[in-house]
Parts: structure tokens; C-alpha cells; sequence
């Protein structure tokens, strides 16, 4: 059961045991990120592995301690303002990193991510692929490039229930970095996205 959850990859003479991987969770807002790192992280503890779970500071829309999705499950996370303060914090003992809304986190989270897998723990990531604008978002192309497994996730598109890939910003905001909840985002698919536009809230 350890072995699965790890994901190890093993070369032809390797008997080390587990090897560090990197596992990227992604998706328009709304799409269950961050339940789905909240579940793997869950499974890793069952599994008795030592965990920790980070979040960007800048996210504190629920908790400003906690990883908190949008359907209500939450885990205890300590919250980071850059890629160097997560690694000044990890433990030397951590098997299992969890790392919400990690599109918030400066670029050199990739090299982090790297360097901590590299020491052998599997590095759970969860965050948008894409911004307001229909555009990749910061970091995320490198860190799906480098990871071992990518999982992308879809929403519901609010305006026609197709599958959901967008996130509709609802809100006169500028810039990526504007962390918000249902009422200043909304999924949308390709058809029903208005890229680099601000659409008005009702009422």
C-alpha cells in the first residue's frame, strides 16, 4: 500500500526503496483541487507517512491556517510567503509535502519542488493552470513540465453545464494575483470564457 501511494519509479538496479516525485494537481477554479490534494494527503497519513501541507500567505480567504476547499474540507497547513521559507521549514523527517494554490508562489518554487523531490519525498502540488485571462499562470507550464504525474481537473461551466476549463473573473481587478471565492470567480468552458474581460456582478 506504501509503495502505491508513493508512486515510486524504480530503474533495473535500483533497491533503495521509494524514490521522490513530483505530482501536479491542476484546473480552473472550482474544479476540486484542492479536496483532491486534501484526499492524497489524507491517504499519505493513513499510510503513516510523515506530512506536511503549505499554503501561499497571501491565500487567506478561509483560514489563514489552514487548506480549506471550496466544498469545506480542511487540514492544518502552515502558511509560507516564498519557495525559501518552505524549504527553511520543511523537516528533514517530511515523505509526503503538500503545496496548495502553488500559483501564488514566487518562480523559484519550481527549482524548490525539484530539490525537495530530489531528496526523496513525493511533492503534491495543487493550483490553477490557467489565469483570469485564459493564460498559463506563473510557474505552472515549469512545474507541470517536471512533475511525474499531472492530474488535470474540470468544473461545470456556470453559464451552459458544459465541462468547465476557465476561470471568470467577476470582479473590475487587475493582475494575477487577486485571490478570490464564488462571488469573484466563476467556471466557465472555452465557448462560454471572455478572455481579459470584467464582467459585472448581477446586482
Amino acid at each position: 500500500m506504501v509503495g502505491a501511494l508513493w508512486g515510486e519509479i524504480r530503474g533495473p538496479f535500483d533497491t533503495s526503496g521509494p524514490r521522490g516525485c513530483v505530482e501536479v494537481v491542476c484546473g480552473s477554479m472550482f474544479s476540486g483541487k484542492t479536496e483532491e490534494l486534501l484526499r492524497r494527503v489524507k491517504r499519505a497519513k493513513i499510510a503513516r507517512l510523515p506530512v506536511q501541507l503549505f499554503k501561499p500567505t497571501v491565500d487567506a480567504r478561509y483560514d489563514a491556517v489552514k487548506v480549506v476547499s471550496h466544498a469545506g474540507g480542511h487540514a492544518e497547513a502552515l502558511p509560507v510567503a516564498s519557495a525559501e521559507e518552505l524549504e527553511a521549514n520543511l523537516s528533514e523527517h517530511t515523505r509526503v509535502v503538500g503545496i496548495d494554490e502553488v500559483q501564488f508562489f514566487d518562480d523559484a518554487i519550481v527549482a524548490a519542488v525539484d530539490r525537495i523531490a530530489d531528496r526523496g519525498v513525493r511533492v503534491i502540488c495543487a493550483g490553477l493552470d490557467l489565469d483570469y485571462r485564459g493564460l498559463p499562470f506563473g510557474s505552472m507550464p515549469a512545474l507541470l513540465a517536471i512533475a511525474e504525474q499531472v492530474t488535470k481537473l474540470q468544473a461545470v461551466c456556470s453559464q451552459c453545464g458544459a465541462p468547465a476549463t476557465r476561470s471568470q473573473r467577476l470582479v473590475a481587478r487587475e493582475g494575477q494575483l487577486f485571490v478570490g471565492g464564488a462571488s469573484e470567480y466563476e467556471p466557465r468552458c472555452r465557448a462560454c470564457f471572455l478572455p481579459m474581460a470584467i464582467v459585472p456582478v448581477d446586482g
